[in-house]
């Protein structure tokens, strides 16, 4: 089956004869699941159509009325969860996984809703704050005015959270007064496509406020304009690419990216092993390894524990490892699917090995695994891996294994591990877990600029936290250097970044004309 595009209003097929065409197997039994390609499809007109008929319906709506948009963009996608559940078991996904990317993605939704009514006029722009004289008169003042851009925004997805990710980043746009069009990663653009299928039935959006296209988008590039904004999730090295296109830098285009990064854990030396803290942070370290089989952009990659509790570290970690269920998620008891595909797979295990070269596997083989209701060679499983290495080795900070790996570094003092954490060169979250507040005040001061969220997790909060990789639309969600230097949340400011702020110097009396009074 050819994945269908949605463009101009309009459910479209590519060229049949694409020799290009990409077949998308299921992650546990192998089957193709479609088929995907972009040949013959109108970018340009479908651009156009965005800009033309998207954007001016958008434009003209208060942020208040966009809000309402967003809140029947969830009820319609919460109705029919069901159906995005059972297709992510086919990307090797849990339930408990397939409910973190839906759930996750409605939440954003009405999250955006409530906050764009609280924080946000009803109208169509902002004027940021009082009129400020500007000369020794009364009567010619100046103000910034924050005006939705006639462009479009482009996003382009990554596999692991093919529902999440485009509600995200359509909850903003909506709000900024922005079409977009949605060009979802081909492993798992069939649920993304379903997603967009079960927006369009529901009919709640203005015409042209959102298409899709499944299959490369790069001829699309060059017909980005100034007003545009491009809003990648991938890789560090893909974004560097796409931030380097011709097209988007002789045009100023605005690119956002969120890329892959080297996520850390660092324990602190005052939490003994065996204690409730010490076994919070076991807890983190094992769940970022399966949720979603460690394919989540913020997992924990990099595990630094003091030299004096690496032992302890290690075989607490690997205990609960141990107790993982792996194989089909439909099958009872199992606690984790398969990784996205065979590619991605054999992605994972050559980055695990790069790891392993500088100290070895603790638990599990990236060669073979056992699975329970599955072929584990036609599904795309892996084991839990987890690495001991040696902590000055290049590999560990430069090296992400986009799976169930994790690796275990032990640091000699604080200064060993603010300088260990440095070395992934910005990334989007990192947890410290201690109680010695001296400790964590001075480690944050130094670490904050390398990463996007810090996690501080204490005895006290421990039991309410939502978790070392949980993105909130309160928090930004980004990170710097490596992490691609952007934010895909953070609450209205993210909103409003997507807007053109422009200085207005005008009367007194014209001023209050835009102020609404």
């Amino acid at each position: 089956m050819l994945l269908e595009s949605h463009l101009q209003d309009t459910w479209v097929a590519p060229t049949a004869a694409d020799p290009a065409v990409v077949d998308v197997a299921d992650a546990v039994t192998g089957e193709t699941v479609c088929r995907v390609s972009s040949a013959g499809l109108d970018l340009a007109g479908a651009f156009g159509h965005a800009r033309q008929v998207g954007g001016p319906a958008l434009r003209a709506l208060t942020f208040h009325q966009r809000a309402d948009l967003l809140e029947a963009l969830a009820t319609a996608v919460r109705g029919r969860r069901e159906e995005l559940y059972a297709l992510s078991a086919r990307a090797g996904a849990t339930l408990d996984d397939a409910r973190y990317d839906v759930d996750g993605g409605i939440r954003v939704l009405r999250d955006y809703a409530v906050r764009a009514r609280a924080e946000l006029p009803d109208a169509p722009y902002l004027v940021e704050g009082p009129a400020e004289r500007l000369t020794r008169g009364e009567d010619f003042l100046g103000v910034h005015l924050v005006t939705p851009s006639p462009g479009l925004m482009l996003q382009v997805n990554a596999f692991n959270f093919p529902v999440w990710a485009p509600l995200e980043k359509l909850a903003q746009a909506v709000l900024a007064g922005m079409p977009s069009v949605v060009k979802p990663a081909t492993p798992t653009a069939y649920l993304t496509e379903h997603l967009v299928r079960i927006i369009t039935d529901a009919g709640v959006l203005p015409a042209g406020a959102l298409q899709l296209v499944a299959g490369s988008v790069r001829p699309g590039l060059d017909l980005l304009g100034e007003q545009d904004v491009v809003s990648f999730t991938g890789s560090a090295a893909t974004a560097a690419t796409l931030r380097a296109h011709a097209s988007l830098v002789a045009r100023s285009v605005r690119f956002n990216a969120e890329a892959d990064s080297v996520n850390a854990v660092v324990l602190a030396p005052d939490v003994p092993p065996g204690s409730p803290l010490f076994e919070a942070f076991v807890r983190e370290v094992v769940t970022e390894m399966t949720v979603k089989a460690g394919q989540k952009c913020t997992a924990i990659r990099r595990v630094f524990v003091p030299r004096e509790h690496e032992s302890a570290a290690l075989d607490a970690i690997t205990s609960r490892l141990a107790e993982v269920t792996i194989g089909n998620p439909a099958a009872e008891g199992v606690a984790m699917g398969a990784v996205v595909s065979l590619a991605q797979r054999e992605e994972v295990r050559r980055a695990v090995r790069a790891i392993a070269a500088s100290g070895r596997f603790v638990h599990g083989d990236p060669a073979k695994v056992r699975v329970v209701d599955a072929d584990p060679e036609r599904g795309a499983f892996m084991d839990t891996l987890l690495m001991s290495a040696d902590p000055d080795a290049a590999a560990p900070h430069e090296v992400e294994p986009f799976g169930p790996a994790a690796t275990v570094l032990a640091y000699r003092d604080t200064a060993h591990a603010t300088d260990l954490l440095a070395r992934g060169r910005g990334s989007l979250a990192a947890s410290l877990v201690g109680d010695d507040l001296a400790w964590t005040t001075a480690l944050v001061r130094e670490a904050a600029p390398w990463h996007g969220r810090l996690h501080l997790l204490d005895s006290t909060n421990m039991t309410q936290t939502t978790g070392h990789g949980s993105p909130l639309p309160a928090l930004r969600h980004g990170g710097p250097g490596r992490a691609g230097g952007g934010t895909e949340l953070a609450g209205i400011r993210g909103v409003l970044e997507l807007m053109q702020r422009t200085g207005v110097q005008a009367s007194r009396r014209t001023l209050a004309e835009f102020q609404g009074r």
